[in-house]
């Protein structure tokens, strides 16, 4: 019987094919003969205590100019799936929880979804790190101003980001005495109330922000260093940042045993751990990525791996 795959995403069409992990998972599955589902986070509702989707065939193509055809919506109970894969890309605001909330409907009926929307909602990706502070660099959290700014004093210099973005997107480094510092921790922490966080500044980003991927707290052996752009401070690929291949390191190994009980018994499957000269910055569970860029590199088959860890555990 042919297995079904559900894939949670946001707007196929604006995706950039050629580096989109998604994609790359969706073209696996379908490679393995998965009936491929597409829904958006709008697509999912609840019909009483029954999580259901308003769900599309969808048939993908590696073709970076028609990458994908839909075909029309079918109303699905979503524990019907085998797997059902969510990768909505941050902000994680009220209506990713939502999104969550309705997914955990569809897991206490059966469905097996990855990431666990539980987990989704706990793993913070710029604080769960802070579980480990020793691995982490020196770090503080906090909506007043004041505070951040005795931590940017305190490290002579900082990296300042908000909780809940992604792709390099309002991140500041700032000096002591950078006269900018005022309205940069207005505009991040919104007079006060948000939280932003303020890290220990590692010149080790000059050689790259590594991403390693862990498949069921296993680190996937190949690497990418994504290395900021001439004048830049940010490795994100999405901020200009070039990818460069970079094996897993013994310390990044022995960081990945230490994490991995917690992944595993929270049912964080696929994970992306970030490392600036080996200490770790963030821990991605939304909708970790780099697989297109990894496969180019090395000529191997990240989604494969992936894959066959996922049925390996069925």
């Amino acid at each position: 019987m042919t297995q079904q795959l559900a894939v949670v995403m946001d707007p196929i069409a604006g995706i950039t094919p050629y580096k989109d992990s998604t994609l790359a998972l969706m073209l696996e599955g379908q490679r393995r003969g998965y009936h491929l589902w597409y829904l958006e986070p709008g697509d999912l509702y609840a019909e009483g205590g029954i999580a259901c989707g308003s769900a599309r065939t969808i048939q993908v193509r590696d073709d970076h100019e028609d990458w994908y055809e839909l075909g029309g919506a079918q109303e699905l109970a979503l524990h019907e799936m085998d797997w059902i894969l969510m990768r909505e890309d941050p902000p994680v605001d009220a209506a990713y929880v939502s999104a969550t909330h309705l997914l955990s409907l569809a897991e206490r009926h059966g469905a097996r979804i990855v990431n666990r929307p539980a987990a989704l909602r706990d793993a913070n990706e710029k604080l769960f790190a802070l579980h480990w502070p020793h691995l982490c660099p020196a770090t503080r959290v906090s909506a007043n101003p004041r505070l951040l700014r005795e931590f940017i004093d305190s490290q002579e210099r900082a990296v300042l980001k908000p909780l809940d973005a992604m792709g390099g997107d309002g991140i500041f480094v700032l000096k002591r005495g950078d006269p900018n510092t005022t309205v940069v921790l207005e505009t991040l922490t919104e007079g006060g109330t948000r939280y932003a966080l303020a890290q220990e500044y590692l010149p080790q980003i000059r050689e790259g922000d590594k991403r390693v991927l862990v498949f069921g707290g296993e680190p996937f052996p190949y690497a990418l260093a994504r290395v900021p752009a001439e004048g830049e401070t940010r490795g994100n690929l999405a901020a200009g940042g070039r990818g460069q291949p970079a094996q897993v390191t013994e310390a990044e190994r022995a960081a990945c045993a230490e994490i991995a009980p917690s992944l595993r018994a929270m049912g964080l499957e696929l994970v992306g751990l970030d490392f600036i000269g080996e200490r770790l910055t963030e821990i991605n569970v939304t909708s970790p990525t780099c697989f297109r860029e990894i496969d180019a590199l090395f000529g191997v088959n990240t989604a494969g791996a992936f894959f066959d860890h996922l049925e390996a555990g069925q």
